[in-house]
Formats: structure tokens, C-alpha cells, sequence
């Protein structure tokens, strides 16, 4: 597909990268009143925590947030309100331990753990729904696009689109731009929060997590070394890195997929902005706008609806109405077998 030319517009005074990214975290605040939360087991002895919002669709928005973000975030019930606007039901999951409760296994998440979102979504079919699409923040565009694109022989047929936005498409390349010292900001917050959480894991599991010395921690290269690769498998940060990062399965996409990363987004390195890449593919629209940040494209609307949840929209919209149109191509050969 061609590089999409974006018709995103940042409001006056808006368009740095920075105010982009951190705007969102303060001024934006969305009702979560109507939310509906289940638990439901893994079958490794865990659990994920998912909140509905359904209107009687039998297609299914679902809804994957950031790191260390969770499911009542601004831009996840953004969307979750899109969906419903359009008429389709919506399903914001919670990373494990990102639910309010730390979850039960040495295990948390990270950037290539589809398994969980297979389960989310296997769930959402057995609830009856005949359209899936995949939307995803941050790390969770990433987890998006490696289950879409790592597992495309398996993919369920009912997943239908895949829309993800400001995503580190090339793990190692983000990890050492958020290793900068103009995101110094941004890292300290991510390993504030992470140093809670491996913190209770130091007090479950104290054979296999120590907190000793993190305050020592930088960089997420000294965080996946001392705790990701370790508890999920990984040899090390590289290996992490290399296995998790959504570049290398983006040529597998069989399913429309939308990759929205803005340019001044200070998350992202070159590698991320797969130009040649989409050129060249069936299935990958790529889009890339001047001005967003990370997680941000503001606009100014008395509901507080950001572009991000309506460009989302429409290319689901799209992938629906794709999806109708066949279906009434197929009805009359069927009726006349």
C-alpha cells in the first residue's frame, strides 16, 4: 500500500512532540462509570482482567494499552467510546498485573506476549462475535502487530483489521532513545512504576527476583537484562528485543493493517517508520503525521474525542463495511448451491 498522506492537524501551540505526549496524562479525563469488568483464568494458573462495554454488536473493538498502562486510561476509553459510537461493542484488557491486582506467576508481560492476547481474543469468540479488530497503544500496537503478523497461519478469520498507533516497532532502536537524556522524564516514571511491581515479585518469589540495587536501573537495557529475559525465557535484552520487536513479522500481515506513528514522537528511533517496507505490502497502510507524539494527537473537541480514536475508527469502519460487501457476494452462491 502507498504511505498514507495523514489529515491530522495539531491544535495551536500543541504540535511539540512533548507537550503531545504529556498534554494527554493531565488534562484529559474521560468517564470509566460504565465499564463492566470480568476476571478470566489462563491455563497456566492466572488471570487477566477485561472490561466490557457493549451496545449488542456482534463485532468486537479490542482495545490493548501501553506500558505500564491499563485499561481505563484517557485513550483506551477514548476508543472504547468510539467503538460504541459507531455501534460495536468494545473490550479493554489489562496486561497481567496491570489490573489493579499483581497477578499470581513469577511472569508479567511484555512487548511479544501474544499468548495472552490470543486468549483475549478466544474468549471475546466464544461470546459469540463475528468480527474482531485489534487496536493497540504503545506496546500494546506492538503486541497487536506481532500476534497479527507472527501467528497469520493461525490468526483467528474473525480478526478482521489491526489499528495500532505510536508503536516501537524496532524494540532495541526505542530502548535507546528513551535512553536519552531528553527522555530522562519518561524513563524515570517507567522504572518508578516497575520498580513497585517487581518489588511485590521481590516478596512472592525471592528466589527468583531481587530489588537489591535497583535504583541503579537507567535504562530499559538494564531492565530487560536484570527481569524481562529472565522471567520470560529470553536469553537477554537483545534477544528480548529481537524476538518481541513487531518489524520482523510486519511482511507476514494478511489482515489490513494500520501503523500510525507521528514524527516528532521522541519514543521512537528511524527504524521504526517502516516506509520502504509498506510501500511495497498488500496490507500495511502506513501513516505517519508531522505532529502527535506518543500517544497524543490532541484536538480540541468539547467531548474531549482525540483524532487518534476517529482515524481508528474509520479504517475499522472500512474493514467492516470490506468484510459486509463480501458476505452479500457469497449469500446468493451459497442460496444457490
Amino acid at each position: 500500500m502507498p504511505v498514507l498522506t495523514s489529515s491530522y492537524c495539531p491544535p495551536w501551540l500543541l504540535a511539540n512532540g512533548y507537550v503531545q505526549s504529556i498534554f494527554p496524562t493531565f488534562f484529559r479525563q474521560l468517564d470509566d462509570g460504565h465499564l463492566l469488568r470480568e476476571r478470566i483464568p489462563t491455563d497456566d494458573g492466572d488471570f487477566l482482567d477485561l472490561d466490557w462495554s457493549r451496545v449488542g454488536s456482534r463485532t468486537l473493538v479490542v482495545v490493548s494499552h501501553g506500558l505500564e498502562g491499563h485499561s481505563r486510561r484517557p485513550y483506551v476509553l477514548g476508543t472504547v467510546r468510539e467503538a460504541n459510537r459507531n455501534g460495536w461493542d468494545a473490550l479493554a484488557w489489562n496486561f497481567r498485573s496491570c489490573g489493579g491486582d499483581t497477578n499470581l506467576l513469577p511472569r508479567m508481560y511484555h512487548s511479544g506476549a501474544t499468548d495472552d492476547l490470543h486468549r483475549v481474543v478466544r474468549h471475546a469468540l466464544s461470546q459469540g462475535y463475528e468480527q474482531i479488530h485489534l487496536v493497540g497503544y504503545s506496546m500494546g500496537g506492538n503486541l497487536s502487530l506481532v500476534y497479527a503478523g507472527r501467528e497469520a497461519a493461525e490468526l483467528p478469520e474473525e480478526v478482521r483489521s489491526v489499528v495500532a498507533f505510536s508503536v516501537p516497532c524496532d524494540l532495541r532502536g526505542s530502548a535507546y532513545q528513551l535512553a536519552k537524556w531528553q527522555n530522562r522524564v519518561f524513563m524515570w516514571k517507567f522504572l518508578r512504576d516497575l520498580k513497585e511491581k517487581m518489588t511485590i515479585k521481590s516478596q512472592r518469589f525471592p528466589h527468583l527476583v531481587n530489588v537489591e540495587g535497583f535504583d541503579d536501573i537507567r535504562t530499559f537495557k538494564q531492565f530487560d537484562d536484570r527481569y524481562t529475559a529472565p522471567l520470560h525465557g529470553f536469553r537477554d535484552a537483545e534477544d528480548y528485543w529481537a524476538q518481541s520487536s513487531s518489524l520482523r513479522y510486519l511482511p507476514h500481515l494478511r489482515v489490513p493493517t494500520l501503523l500510525v506513528n507521528a514524527r516528532n514522537d521522541p519514543f521512537l528511533s528511524p527504524e521504526c517508520f517502516p516506509q520502504q517496507l509498506a510501500a511495497g505490502h498488500e496490507f500495511l497502510h502506513l501513516e505517519m503525521p508531522d505532529s502527535g507524539g506518543h500517544v497524543g494527537f490532541i484536538q480540541h473537541t468539547d467531548d474531549q474525542t482525540y483524532w487518534m480514536e476517529q482515524r481508528a475508527m474509520r479504517f475499522i469502519a472500512d474493514a467492516v463495511a470490506d468484510v459486509e460487501s463480501l458476505s452479500s457476494l457469497v449469500a446468493p452462491e451459497a442460496a444457490v448451491s
